[in-house]
């Protein structure tokens, strides 16, 4: 019979000492897997901590839950194999590396070699593995640390390969450009996750811009009025000068106006009043504005406009009206300036109409040299835009605007929304397959599978999977300058193309 021992005072340190202790004299995890050989198998495959930084208490909160369903699987009689890992990519080791050795994404293959950095990222990588196997061992969390996976090492990378492989054969695989997060001081676009993490957005106060863009061939009878111009309203004036097109709602009333500072606009009849009120003095008799022509926004698609700069030459059609429905008038006047290098609707928009592709910021998140303001990061080229515009009048108002604006977790500044060059996984063409098995989950609670992760699951999006890094895993795409491509399944299939 089993004798247990009697306290006369809780101790909870001591007792859980003297578990531990019994645990690991018996060997009891080995032997809860010996003595369930040949049973049915529960597989569990821990999603890896990172061990360049220390744990902290939602670790161990995290893998208590894991610990419960595992122990009650085996009570139940199956065989659970739990097999640790350790996440060893990602851009935390790469930030953490620079900054040790006091240099930047553009210092590599430079100041140090791309074998050396990398070198250098396999070994911080793994700093705190002896803080965490201790952890491991004292919360009484049973998990095979024998052997873990490394995300590192090349039989892990192989997998992706053929895992990669199969997707292209799919057809599930390519490459494109998409408008993503983009942190210029990591050198590298974030995912949605990443954008969740507590803190990204944080309440700003901007410069926002009205710009004036002057219409082309205006009507004979407006001579003497001013030039007529478009207004335009935007959050972010540095994306201005990469202007290609303005764009209206097609279903709603756009106005012609001629205002009382003499000079004639259009702009959406909803807004009029916010924009221009301040035009009129109502002591006075005089009216804010005279509304000339109504038009509905697709009336005036088309209608061609002066670029606000001419720094770059482009290849194909632009300055002119575009329609979406995506334009809103909860604030601004209804036009919309577009620059599809810098946002998802203004892409979109940009496929639409086939607009060029003009970015004069570059990855640093500077302004390019094609501007006079080369080298400036982009969002402090605000000013400078605007006084430019100022002087030469084509600026009707910079008013601040307060809002959410999103930055980088690791970095602490501002994030832009910038086209990338990235390879994706088509989620979009499996979208029914992941919501047919989603339903066949049994979620606790409930409200998490069929509202938060089937919410997500409704809007998926392609998977942007590439990053512009070093220390990583190599994708496994060869393309030839003739446009051929192919992918690589496994290390054999290199070697053999090598020889």
């Amino acid at each position: 019979m089993k004798h247990f021992n009697e306290y006369k005072q809780l101790n909870l340190a001591e007792l859980s000492k003297q578990i531990l202790e019994q645990w690991e004299k018996e060997d009891l995890f080995h032997k809860s897997i010996e003595t369930r050989e040949g049973n049915p198998s529960f597989l569990f495959f821990e999603g890896p901590p990172s061990a360049n930084g220390m744990p902290g208490i939602h670790h161990v909160m995290a893998r208590t839950i894991k610990d419960v369903i595992c122990r009650y699987k085996t009570q139940q009689g199956y065989l659970v194999h739990r097999k640790a890992g350790w996440d060893t990519h990602g851009l935390p080791v790469e930030l953490g590396v620079e900054k040790k050795l006091g240099i930047t994404k553009e210092d590599i293959g430079k100041k140090i070699t791309i074998e050396e950095y990398n070198k250098q990222c396999r070994e911080a990588v793994m700093e705190f593995t002896d803080v965490w196997e201790d952890l491991t061992r004292k919360m009484g969390y049973w998990v095979n640390m024998d052997d873990p996976y490394i995300t590192y090492d090349n039989k892990f990378i192989e997998t992706l390969w053929w895992l990669l492989k199969q997707l292209y054969e799919k057809n599930l695989l390519y490459k494109g450009y998409t408008i993503q997060p983009y942190s210029p001081a990591a050198g590298t676009g974030l995912s949605t996750h990443e954008l969740n993490q507590p803190g990204c957005y944080r309440d700003v106060k901007d410069t926002t811009c009205t710009a004036q863009f002057r219409i082309l061939e205006p009507k004979a009878e407006m001579e003497g009025w001013g030039t007529p111009v478009f207004l335009a309203w935007t959050t972010t004036p540095w994306t201005l000068p990469s202007n290609v097109a303005l764009c209206v709602n097609p279903e709603d009333t756009y106005c012609k106006v001629k205002a009382a500072d003499g000079q004639v606009y259009y702009m959406a009849e909803a807004l009029l009043d916010k924009v221009l009120g301040s035009l009129g003095n109502a002591d006075e008799g005089v009216a804010a504005y005279e509304v000339l022509e109504k038009y509905v926004g697709k009336d005036l698609e088309h209608k061609e406009y002066e670029p606000l700069f001419s720094f770059a030459q482009l290849n194909k059609k632009a300055y002119y009206v575009t329609c979406d429905t995506y334009v809103t008038l909860t604030d601004g006047t209804g036009v919309v300036h577009i620059a599809p290098a810098f946002g998802e609707d203004d892409a979109n928009v940009g496929r639409k109409y086939d607009l060029p592709f003009l970015q004069l910021v570059d990855e640093k998140g500077e302004m390019t040299e094609e501007t006079p303001w080369a080298g400036t990061f982009c969002k402090k080229a605000d000013p400078l835009v605007l006084q430019d515009l100022e002087d030469r009048g084509l600026l009707f108002s910079a008013p601040n605007f307060e809002h959410s604006y999103p930055h980088c977790w690791r970095c602490n500044t501002p994030l832009i929304y910038y086209a990338r060059e990235s390879w994706f996984i088509k989620m979009t063409d499996v979208k029914d397959d992941l919501i047919r098995n989603n339903n066949t989950i049994n979620w606790i609670p409930e409200s998490i599978g069929k509202g938060r992760f089937g919410d997500w699951l409704e809007n998926v999006q392609d998977w942007g999977i590439s990053r512009n890094r070093y220390w990583g895993t190599p994708l496994n795409i060869w393309e030839c300058e003739c446009g051929h491509m192919h992918s690589i399944g496994s290390i054999e299939e290199l070697k053999s193309m090598s020889d």
